[in-house]
Parts: C-alpha cells; sequence; structure tokens
C-alpha cells in the first residue's frame, strides 16, 4: 500500500505566524459591513454581514467569541444581498448579485440535539467563469470579533480526498469545540467543470481554516476549464456543529468528534444502497480458488494461496486470512469445505522451530525476497485467525497459535508497545522505523495484538493475556487523532477496548475505544465521488486503507468490517449513540460498496492498464482489486487481490441469513442481533444500527422454489412496512435501523 504524497494538517494552531489579507478584510467587514439578517441557534447568535466583496455568516456565543463563515467571495463590482422567500426546512434564503453573477445562500439550523448550522451556497455565473482562486472560508473570532486575537487546536483535518471534515477548540475565547463538515458529495458537478479534486481541501492555517475551493493549477499556460455560463453549480455545502465545551481530554475529546461527526451526518442525503449477491459471488469466488491455476501454488506437497494472481510468494497472512473466511462461510453453509482442510495442513511449514514463532514466507521463499524481513502487525495477524479459528474449536489451529505466541509477546516487550513499521525478525534490528512523517511507527498494532492476547485469554484463562491487553491498549495512549496507521488495525483496537471493558468493568476502556473510532472515521470518505473515474463505481463511507494512503482497499475494508462485527456483540446500551451508528453505517455501506472492487462489476476504462498496472488483472475471475480511488483514478492499479478473496465469502456468511424450511433467505445489510423463530412461518428479528437510520431487508429466493403468495413484515409497534421492490426473486423492504421486526409469511 503506497503513501501518499499529500501532506495532512495535524499541528497546533496558536501562534500563527501572520495573517492573509482575507483574515484581515474579515476582521474590517465585521467591524464597517451592513448587517443582512438575525437569527438565534439556542444560545447562540447567528448575525448576516455584507461587507466590500463578502458575506459572512457569525456565529456568536456572547461574550465568549465565536465564528465568522464566509458564505460569499466576489472580488470583483457591487455586491448587492436581500432576503428572499426561504424553502421548506430553511431559516434564512439570500440573493446577492455582483460582476461574477447570482450568488443564492441558504441557511438551516437546527437545535434537536447539539446546534447545528448548515449553509450551502449556490452560483450562476453572468459568463464562463474561471476561478483561478477562492480563499478559506472558516475564521475563529475573539469577544471583539478580531480573527487574530483567538487563540485554538486543530485537532483533526481531512486527508487526502476522505471526509472534507475539520475539527477543532477555542482555547481563548471560552467557544467551545467544533466541527465543520463540508458535503462534498454535493459539489461533483463543480469539481467536473472545473476538473478539479477536493485533495486536503479542508484545513488551513490558525486562523483562516475550513475549505479552500479545489481550483486548476496555476501557471504560465493555467488550464482553462470555466463554469458554465447561466448555469446553476454549488460551490458550498457546510455543515458545522457546536458544543460548548472544549475538552483537552483524549478519551472524552474523541467522543465528542463521534457525537458531533454523528450530528452533520444526519444532515446528509445518504446514497442509497442496493442489494448484492454476495451468496452467489462466494460461490464462484471457491470455485476460482479450487480450480484456477493463478491462485494457488504447491510446495511440500500441500496448496498455498498466491497473494496475487502470477506473483508473489505464499504467504502466511494470506493462507490464514483465507483459510478463517472459507471456515466462516462453511459454518454458514452448514457443511466444511475440503478446500478449509487442504489450507490447513499446509499451515505448519510457516513455522519456524528455531525462533517459536510463524514466519512471513516459506523456507523455500526465492532470494528476491528479504525472508527476515517482517511488518510489525503481520507478526499478529495471522495468529488472531488461528484464534479465531480455536475459539470454533480447531485443535490444532489452538496448537499452532500456542506455539507461537510468546515470540509475538516476546516482540511486543522488545518494542515495550511501540511497533516501528518493519524490523528483523531474527533480532528485531529495526528495518524502517517510523512511516513517511517521520514521527510514528505502526501505531495501531497493540490494537490488533490486545485483542489477540483476549483471544488467548478466553482460550486459556492465562491472567498474563489480560496483563499483555492491558498493557499494550495503555502504551497508545496519547496519541489523539495519530492513532491510525492501518484501517483494519485500527477497528481490532476498537474492538479490543470494548472487550476489554466488558472484562475488567474499567470505562476507561470503553472510552479509549471512541479514540479508536474517532480515528477510524477520521479517515473514512464520507462523500460520494463523482470525480473522473470514481462515478463508476461507489465510494460513502469507505475507509482509506492507510493513515496517509490515497485509496481504499478490499482487505481493510472486509477485515474492519469483521472487527465491527466483534465490538457490537460485546457493546450494548452504555455505547455512544453516535458510534454505534457510524459502525452501523460503515457496514451496511460496505455490502454495497465492496462490490466495485470485483473487475466484473467495473467498465474497461475503469480498470488500470499498463503502464500504471503493477500486477496481473484478470476480469474472469472472482478475485477483488486491491485498490479503488476517490480521486477517480483508475480502479486496480495495486493488482487484483486473491488474499482478499475472503471478502465475499464474509460478506455472505454477515448478510444473508438462512430460514429452515422457508423458500427464501434473509438479507440485511446491517448485523442482525437476534433471529428468532416465533411460529412455523414467523420470525422476530432485532437489528443494531443507528436510531434514526435505515436498512435494507430482503426476501432472496431460493433455487427451484417459489416466494410465498404473502409476507408481511411488521414493526414492534405493529406498523406494516410495506416492499419498496417486488419481483419472482425477491421482495425488498427498507426498515428502521434499529428495533425488532416481526416476519410471516404464508405457505
Amino acid at each position: 500500500m503506497a503513501p501518499s504524497k499529500h501532506a495532512v494538517l495535524e499541528r497546533p494552531a496558536s501562534d500563527a505566524p501572520g495573517a492573509s489579507a482575507y483574515a484581515l478584510a474579515v476582521r474590517d467587514d465585521l467591524r464597517d459591513g451592513e448587517r443582512v439578517a438575525d437569527l438565534t441557534l439556542g444560545d447562540l447568535t447567528v448575525t448576516v454581514c455584507r461587507g466590500r466583496d463578502s458575506v459572512l455568516v457569525v456565529v456568536r456565543r456572547p461574550g465568549n467569541g465565536g465564528l465568522a463563515l464566509r458564505a460569499i467571495h466576489a472580488p470583483a463590482g457591487t455586491l448587492t444581498v436581500r432576503v428572499v422567500a426561504s424553502e421548506p426546512g430553511e431559516a434564512l434564503r439570500l440573493e446577492a448579485n455582483s460582476a461574477l453573477g447570482r450568488h443564492e445562500v441558504a441557511i438551516a439550523a437546527s437545535e434537536a440535539d447539539l446546534h447545528r448550522l448548515r449553509v450551502c451556497v449556490w452560483l450562476t455565473p453572468r459568463a464562463p467563469l474561471l476561478v483561478p482562486f477562492h480563499p478559506r472560508d472558516l475564521y475563529p473570532l475573539d469577544a471583539n470579533d478580531d480573527p487574530l486575537g483567538a487563540t485554538g487546536q486543530v485537532e483533526a483535518a481531512q486527508r487526502g480526498v476522505n471526509s472534507g471534515l475539520l475539527y477543532f477548540r477555542f482555547r481563548e475565547p471560552a467557544f467551545g469545540s467544533v466541527l465543520y463538515f463540508q458535503n462534498l458529495s454535493a459539489l461533483n458537478d463543480y469539481y467536473a467543470a472545473t476538473d478539479t479534486v477536493p485533495d486536503g481541501a479542508v484545513g488551513g492555517e490558525w486562523p483562516e481554516l475550513g475549505y479552500l475551493l479545489p481550483t486548476p493549477p496555476q501557471s504560465g499556460t493555467p488550464p482553462t476549464n470555466p463554469l458554465a455560463a447561466g448555469e446553476r453549480v454549488m460551490l458550498s455545502d457546510a455543515i458545522l456543529v457546536f458544543r460548548d465545551e472544549a475538552d483537552d481530554d483524549e478519551q472524552e475529546l474523541s467522543r465528542q468528534f463521534l457525537q458531533l461527526l454523528g450530528i452533520a451526518y444526519k444532515a446528509l442525503s445518504l446514497p442509497r444502497t442496493d442489494y448484492r449477491d454476495w451468496a452467489g459471488l462466494a460461490e464462484r469466488t471457491l470455485t476460482d480458488l479450487e480450480t484456477a491455476p493463478q491462485a494457488s501454488v504447491r510446495h511440500y506437497g500441500h496448496r498455498y494461496v498466491m497473494p496475487y494472481p502470477d506473483g508473489e510468494y505464499p504467504d502466511v497472512m494470506v493462507q490464514v486470512s483465507v483459510l478463517a473466511a472459507i471456515h466462516d462461510y462453511g459454518r454458514w453453509r452448514g457443511e466444511p469445505l475440503p478446500l478449509e482442510d487442504e489450507l490447513r495442513r499446509g499451515l505448519p511449514r510457516f513455522y519456524d522451530e528455531k525462533l517459536k514463532t510463524l514466519r512471513r514466507y516459506l523456507p523455500n521463499v526465492g532470494d528476491d525476497k528479504d525472508a527476515d524481513a517482517v511488518d510489525s502487525w503481520y507478526l499478529y495477524h495471522p495468529m488472531l485467525n488461528l484464534a479465531r479459528l480455536a475459539l470454533d474449536g480447531d485443535a490444532d489451529a489452538r496448537a499452532l497459535l500456542m506455539r507461537s505466541v510468546d515470540y509475538g509477546i516476546k516482540a511486543a516487550h522488545h518494542f515495550k508497545y511501540r511497533w516501528p513499521i518493519m524490523y528483523d525478525i531474527r533480532d528485531f534490528t529495526v528495518k524502517t522505523r517510523a512511516r513517511n512523517d517521520d514521527r510514528f511507527g505502526q501505531t495501531d498494532v497493540g490494537g490488533i495484538y490486545a485483542y489477540l492476547m483476549l483471544q488467548c485469554y478466553q482460550l486459556t484463562d492465562e491472567e498474563r493475556f489480560l496483563h499483555e491487553a492491558r498493557a499494550a491498549i495503555d502504551a497508545a495512549v496519547g496519541m489523539r487523532f495519530n492513532l491510525e496507521y492501518q484501517a483494519n488495525l485500527t477497528a481490532w483496537g476498537a474492538a479490543a477496548c470494548m472487550r476489554l471493558w466488558r472484562i475488567t468493568n474499567e470505562g476507561t476502556y470503553l472510552a479509549q475505544s471512541y479514540v479508536y473510532l474517532a480515528s477510524f472515521f477520521h479517515n473514512c470518505m464520507i462523500w460520494e465521488s463523482d470525480v473522473r473515474l470514481a462515478k463508476h463505481y461507489r465510494t460513502f463511507l469507505g475507509a482509506t486503507c492507510l493513515h496517509d494512503a490515497p485509496y481504499m482497499a478490499i482487505y481493510e475494508c472486509f477485515d474492519a468490517f469483521t472487527a465491527f462485527e466483534a465490538y457490537l456483540a460485546d457493546s450494548g446500551p452504555d455505547l455512544e449513540p453516535a458510534a454505534r451508528m457510524l459502525i452501523g453505517e460503515y457496514c451496511k455501506y460496505a455490502l454495497d460498496r465492496a462490490w466495485f472492487y470485483y473487475p466484473s462489476a467495473l467498465p474497461d476504462e475503469a480498470i488500470a492498464g499498463p503502464p500504471h498496472q503493477s500486477g496481473v488483472i484478470n476480469r474472469k475471475l472472482a478475485f477483488p482489486l486491491e485498490d479503488l480511488y476517490g480521486n477517480g483514478e483508475p480502479a486496480g492499479r495495486v493488482g487484483q487481490e486473491i488474499y482478499g478473496s475472503g471478502a465475499a465469502l464474509v460478506f455472505a456468511s454477515r448478510s444473508h441469513h438462512s430460514v429452515e424450511g422457508a423458500p427464501f433467505r434473509l438479507f440485511c445489510n446491517l448485523f442482525v442481533r437476534t433471529i428468532e423463530r416465533t411460529g412455523e412461518r414467523a420470525l422476530s428479528l432485532m437489528l443494531d444500527g443507528g436510531e434514526t437510520c435505515q436498512a435494507d431487508l430482503s426476501l432472496v429466493r431460493l433455487k427451484r422454489r417459489r416466494m410465498p403468495q404473502k409476507v408481511t413484515l411488521t414493526s414492534a409497534n405493529g406498523d406494516v412496512l410495506r416492499p419498496h421492490a417486488t419481483d419472482k426473486d425477491r421482495i425488498d423492504f427498507r426498515v428502521p435501523a434499529s428495533g425488532r421486526l416481526i416476519l410471516t409469511w404464508s405457505a
């Protein structure tokens, strides 16, 4: 997974080196400008002010400073502003005219939970309009409306093309903390017209923060992609959520971030999700794993899965990951699969009798590989999957795990629970200490290590494993929004914290799980990109695989999905509702979005080819591409993942549910917490998603069976839910994501 070239803003925002002309202009406009309108937002006041070339929306906490949001920037000629009739859901609507054209501004306010303000801006240009520069739009203010007088801290800002968010808190004055969320989904038309990408667009240097409207790179001959004359285009959809607290405690800061993000999320128009036949794709995947010559190779008389088609060498993480997914799928089908036993028999060849641990490669690996080099997380991930198998009764997996785990503990002690990127497995000599920012190693390896230790504790009842889990989680305290190195490791860290809380009843571990979750969702794309080739696939709520990676990867996608299943299973009513909602929504959209990693779901032009393709891609194989890009680069530049083939098996076994004696399977794109047969043709279901969210529930006809004549789905309070689509093969419902449902059907 290649590191991104893009820098990330995460630094103290005080002691700014200077102020731009735009920050100084805000101060003057607030002093000399014309008040246009006023609103209230709970204990906050909202004022719209017209300056010389701008319209500012000013939010104040009386006596404790505020924020100025530049809604319009029109640096050409006279700017006139008037209030016009509001549309449903709006608190205020403005129209402004200038030499650029006509701006429209719609302001909506909500006090139902934490205070939320939404400011939408459109422009209809008078003439074909080039946009060479547009300043950032957000300025913290002191009690005298001076952006140079307020001090504060930026905790998180947009990374690459992930969510356009900014999370910051005031030090002085005591305004509180703020989440700024730019709804990038709404701005695709602008990106298409100007051929731009919102890469790192939300951030800034205090006191000039917020959204930097992407513009073409300037040079002697800059690109000329104008906004069309007379065509209305959205320039900004800014959502701000406010808290009157600005806690510096890492755990509370993270919990509040999840709360604020949840409030912003509820304001979005969410993209649709579609039924995906993961069960059918899983069967095709199994066939290809068993029969495709590119999928496996034989060594020492055993079958080994290849990481990529026609490339690389057998790899222990690949072997155990695919094995665990096949095991889950066989259990779901009700019978073990022969391939599972084949792959299991080859595992001992990865074991090093001298070191007493698993190695990445087989002993006969080629000289072109450094057989002694190990990524820190690679030592533990195979053991985590062995533990999953052992907990399900696999004696061989348990024996191999117990022979290997002490070396993993030795490594943790050597590095004092702060792992480098790569080291020599023989003596722990560091090969690569830190990632490309030269500050941190694999910061979230302690999370997956802790989860492994808790699995071993469950298997053995040995207190030393519980001690190790606590030590690893405790060592990661203080990382704040720098905690994530790799998305799936961060998700397992959250699951480890939740499990520790359940075991110890110490609330600090529940709170620490929010630190892992905040770092995970900071690195998600909470927008649907139509930029360039991304219009051919879906990106919403995808997590970039690494903290600085330019792409989403299938392995991290479904492994995080599995970790979040464990997290929710261990949770209870004490879980922060916003955390429950965001996890549920991530998993729901993963089941939809992950379909597009498969080459068969993409047109030819969306898949990388020479010279940009680094591996072999065979569209006929039911193996996923490794990489999808929110910036619209061709998918599959890294290659096609056989080691990600477990995705279809995992998704099928979690989303499709067999109903004994029924002519259908039940599909749900949220985790079904319980299914109880309450009658011969009746089921009671409990869903575990966000309180205000929706889920898709489908009845999927089994082969050679006929759908029931009558199907009735009701909520716990007796409301009958009507299907939104019906045909001979499927009945689709959209249902509340949280609560109980009752399904009945006729013979």
